[in-house]
């Protein structure tokens, strides 16, 4: 039996002008876990979620969300809730003014919710979305995207610009509305620490490439660091290696290597990045994505 996919993307290409945004990416996430996309400022992850939500559309190859073409009607749209990069609320609406909205635009809004939601994280339903800060912003974006019921939950970088406690109460809601609905989510982030947080299945983009992408256990457990030139070794491919150290993806055998120790996410997040820009800088020593 096949595994249902929240996600399936086929040589998926986008150009913007001479401009390349995403190559050939071939990604098949399945239904039920909440994935952290993760990579540089400008390696496309922006893209791939405005192509998932059908605000944009490719210039090759395929993408289908939850089984349809993305935005391919009302209906579909009803499926798939999205915060953007900028957590968009409408200044001069009160916080009452978009739960009428977001009742008025969707047929399975869950108007119990979205007040319950409002009331947990203390936002004054008459208060000016304006004036919200931007903690309170996100919040509300993210209970108006829950509210529809969707099946799949996309959060573009929604908590960078947010502080570190006003994050961390985003997550947490994030959990808790994945959790409730029984829904799907993707989280694109350049903070490894909000990845480590909530994501079960990590998909890395750099260089307007899927790099590799898999659930997180499987991914750690399938990758070891070595102490020692990687030529002496067989049954792997060398990820990332630098002055006779290297991490590597092998068998059972290279995993079990007296001086094969496990990697940590954000060793395998840079060595692939690493891998991809070419850069050779040793895992835990870029800035590209941090903590």
């Amino acid at each position: 039996m096949q595994t249902p996919l929240v996600l399936h993307a086929e040589r998926l290409t986008k150009r913007y002008g001479r401009r390349t945004a995403l190559v050939d990416c071939d990604l098949r996430i399945p239904r039920g876990h909440v994935v952290g996309l993760v990579g540089p400022n400008g390696a496309g992850k922006s893209t791939l979620l405005q192509l998932a939500c059908g605000l944009i559309r490719p210039t090759s190859g395929t993408l289908s969300v939850l089984d349809s073409t993305p935005a391919a009607g009302a209906a579909h749209l009803a499926r798939v809730g999205f915060v953007a990069q900028d957590t968009p609320v409408y200044a001069s609406f009160s916080v009452a003014d978009h739960l009428r909205m977001g009742a008025w635009l969707n047929p399975s809004w869950d108007s119990k919710l979205a007040k319950r939601r409002i009331a947990e994280v203390g936002l004054d339903p008459a208060q000016k979305a304006g004036r919200l800060s931007g903690g309170q912003r996100a919040q509300l974006a993210m209970a108006v995207a829950a509210a529809k019921r969707p099946e799949l939950l996309i959060f573009d970088e929604p908590a960078a610009a947010l502080d570190p406690l006003a994050r961390r109460g985003f997550m947490h809601s994030l959990v808790e509305f994945v959790g409730e609905l029984g829904a799907s989510a993707v989280l694109s982030s350049h903070l490894l620490s909000d990845v480590e947080q909530v994501c079960d299945y990590l998909v890395v983009l750099c260089g307007s490439r899927i790099q590799i992408a898999g659930p997180v256990p499987d991914l750690l457990a399938s990758h070891r660091r070595i102490a020692r030139d990687p030529a002496t070794m067989a049954g792997f491919e060398v990820i990332w290696a630098e002055r006779g150290r290297a991490l590597v993806r092998g068998d059972a055998t290279v995993r079990a290597a007296r001086d094969a120790e496990p990697v940590t996410l954000e060793e395998l997040v840079l060595a692939y990045m690493s891998r991809a820009t070419g850069t050779g800088a040793a895992p835990g020593a870029s800035a590209a994505v941090t903590r």
